[in-house]
């Protein structure tokens, strides 16, 4: 299928960060509801998804696949050659080090995702692209108080030191450094990603209905 226009903003790169489905190493918050083979299971499902949305919004040579644990596993690698996009393995010491370090990489605007928000769809990342038409930023908080989406023309490190990772704060954080910045903001939607149990049965459910 090929992408919609992106819009008047220039060419945006979309930055799809993973970790490798190491069992034991992915979905521990599923556990012990799953076994770690299933847990595993269950991260190579969402990736899978999310790489078929990004594709139906994004051209291949605008994805990019930003891995952690090992660049080299076999899962990615089958995946990236199977949707033709390119592999990049993360650096940095915490997660913003390495959002960060992927966003500065890049020669023009991106955005930035995970592979676990089973309610991210084409049209969305397509309304988060239209969005920096006329925004310095895009986010899409996770009801969790993360956020699943950050992006913009450009990249800011204060965005993404000090902040607390894994809380329930940290996409208000995030904005708090953005107004400090005076950045313009777009907030698009709020989504929620499949971290505990309880999410995947709501997963399963969304899935059970559609």
């Amino acid at each position: 299928m090929l992408a919609e226009p992106m819009g008047h903003c220039p060419a945006v790169t979309l930055l799809v960060f993973v970790k490798a489905p190491i069992p034991g190493s992915v979905k521990t918050r599923l556990m012990p509801s799953l076994d770690a083979d299933q847990a595993r299971d269950v991260h190579v499902a969402l990736l899978e998804r999310t790489l078929a949305v990004a594709v139906q919004a994004f051209p291949a040579p605008r994805i990019q696949l930003w891995t952690a644990l090992q660049n080299d596993h076999p899962t990615l690698m089958k995946l990236a050659e199977c949707h033709d996009i390119v592999r990049h393995p993360q650096h940095g010491e915490d997660l913003g080090q390495r959002m960060y370090h992927a966003w500065a990489s890049q020669t023009g605007p991106a955005l930035v995702i995970g592979s676990d928000c089973p309610v991210l769809s084409a049209t969305l990342l397509r309304r988060c692209v239209r969005a920096l038409d006329d925004h310095d930023l895009v986010l899409l908080p996770a009801e969790d108080g993360g956020y699943a989406l950050i992006g913009g023309k450009r990249p800011h490190r204060r965005l993404f030191e000090a902040i607390e990772w894994g809380s329930g704060g940290v996409a208000e954080q995030t904005l708090e450094r953005a107004r400090a910045l005076a950045l313009r903001v777009a907030c698009p939607d709020t989504v929620w990603d499949v971290d505990t149990p309880r999410d995947f049965e709501r997963w399963r459910s969304l899935d059970a209905s559609t």
